[in-house]
């Protein structure tokens, strides 16, 4: 029974949380998309945060493994990296059982079979298998070589001790192979609980795959993971320059913003009058998110290249770097001669060479288009920033941004402070603006700050764009700091 009046009716309080503000991206992601048959199309990307556990799932020959070491290997270290899966052969559908605990990993389970019984459907085609005996087999190994001899040549059923599962692979491959979840049988021990094989058991099926280009897989890739930004490939057979091509046309396009890496070992590249080789080619399209580098010990250099680059946190003071003169962890440096290094310079492609005073750099640290690579980084990374600031801003208002000058000035408010992030982060830097002004700022006058915001007042809106509750179009002029590459001294000398 009520001991008296609510104290709500004379003082009510809600709480009202703010919404949780939308994540930057990251800037540091990179996807080395290889062709091995770990990662199917279906998952088609992977997340990993050491070597060891790519090792531990590719084994430590793979192609992925090699280009993920080179990663890794860069000081500091990155900290993530995505492996991704495109199907340079047709692959083969398959079922992934559910994992199995400790105690449904027990041999004991198994051998007590002998009266096994499995309905399932591979490629379509119904498959009844009937009394399976286990009672002989000393392991899970042996265990899953008993099924797939009893599946007489329809598909392979091994043990993933790794990832605790047993899986079952059709023997076909294409867009047609597929291996479907296992239903009850009607007679004998139903094998699909035992093995997770059936669909209450938390696997997975995953048709196969026909052959696919390298461009559809970096698309396919995108498609699957909004969370990489640099991609590199890495697989079994070597891509055709035409691949490279293709991809690089791709990621010039593509929505987020991405960049694309990759090594060539072709000599023709060091050879200024030849200009047949990828380097040449993408520097002719004046590809912007596009980066070559030539190695003749190492296809996976770039990475290494990626690893240092991938390091930069924008959040941070005085973080941002130029890529030439870093060095690449267990990359054998080039010795090159005058003309090789002038030509692959002419050509933008980077590379990793030796120098006269027992030193090696990366030189020149550019995108084919001859943009350095640490300005698209970082302009990616401010572009991202102001975007998702100013989306915040709107999102997380617990009223509303009006549509006035005040309004506006929020805005203007909420860039200023991504770029006074910039200027801290050492994209930006105070200097003098030489391009056309508009608002107050005129070419020739000094940015103080390293850059100027002008918002139009509302007042100088079209009456269509105010009822559509637009803001006024902002304008930003920001100044690059820069980097030295090159210095020239002169010495007087007087007796």
């Amino acid at each position: 029974m009520s001991k008296g009046l609510s104290v709500a009716d004379v003082v009510n309080v809600d709480i009202v949380l703010t919404p949780l503000a939308a994540a930057v991206r990251n800037f540091g992601a990179l996807l080395i998309m290889g062709s091995s048959s770990v990662i199917d199309t279906t998952e088609r990307v992977r997340q990993y945060s050491t070597l060891n556990a790519i090792a531990t799932d590719f084994g430590s020959t793979a192609p992925e493994y090699l280009a993920a070491q080179a990663f890794f290997s860069q000081s500091p270290q990155p900290s993530l990296v995505y492996v991704g899966v495109f199907a340079q052969t047709a692959t083969a559908g398959r079922l992934q059982g559910g994992v199995r605990t400790a105690t449904q990993q027990s041999l004991t389970l198994f051998t007590a079979v002998t009266d096994g019984a499995l309905d399932i459907s591979i490629d379509g085609v119904a498959k009844t298998l009937t009394a399976v005996d286990f009672s002989a087999d000393g392991s899970l190994n042996a265990v899953a070589s008993t099924l797939t001899t009893d599946l007489a040549g329809a598909g392979t059923v091994t043990w993933d001790a790794t990832h605790s599962q047993f899986v079952l692979t059709s023997a076909t491959t294409g867009s047609a192979s597929s291996v479907s979840f296992s239903t009850a049988p009607g007679a004998g021990t139903d094998l699909g609980p035992l093995f997770g094989f059936d669909a209450a058991s938390g696997g997975r099926t995953a048709p196969g795959s026909a052959i696919e280009t390298a461009a559809a897989g970096a698309q396919a890739c995108a498609a699957a993971s909004p969370d990489w930004y640099g991609l590199m490939a890495a697989p079994l057979t070597d891509l055709a320059d035409s691949d490279h091509e293709a991809i690089a046309a791709y990621i010039e396009g593509a929505s987020p913003s991405r960049i694309y890496g990759l090594t060539t070992q072709s000599a023709a590249v060091l050879d200024s009058g030849n200009s047949s080789d990828i380097a040449s080619a993408l520097k002719a399209s004046a590809y912007k998110r596009t980066l070559v580098q030539y190695s003749s010990s190492s296809k996976y250099a770039v990475a290494s290249l990626f690893g240092r680059a991938f390091t930069v946190d924008f959040t941070a003071n005085n973080t941002a770097i130029t890529l030439k003169f870093k060095q690449e962890p267990g990359i054998t440096a080039e010795t090159l001669t005058e003309a090789q290094a002038a030509a692959l310079t002419t050509k933008n492609c980077n590379v990793f060479v030796n120098y006269s005073n027992s030193t090696a750099i990366i030189q020149q640290g550019v995108m084919c288009s001859g943009d350095f690579i640490d300005e698209r980084q970082g302009l990616d990374w401010l572009q991202n920033d102001v975007q998702t600031a100013i989306y915040n801003l709107l999102y997380t208002s617990p009223t509303k941004v009006p549509q006035t000058d005040a309004g506006v000035n929020q805005i203007v408010t909420t860039v200023d402070s991504v770029l006074d992030q910039a200027v801290a982060n050492g994209l930006l830097a105070p200097g003098t603006w030489n391009a056309p002004g508009f608002g107050a700022l005129k070419q020739g006058q000094t940015l103080a700050k390293g850059y100027y915001v002008y918002a139009p007042p509302v007042s100088s809106q079209s009456q269509a764009d105010r009822e559509a509750r637009k803001a006024p179009t902002l304008q930003a002029a920001v100044k690059l700091a820069g980097a030295v590459h090159f210095a020239d001294v002169v010495i007087n000398v007087n007796r």
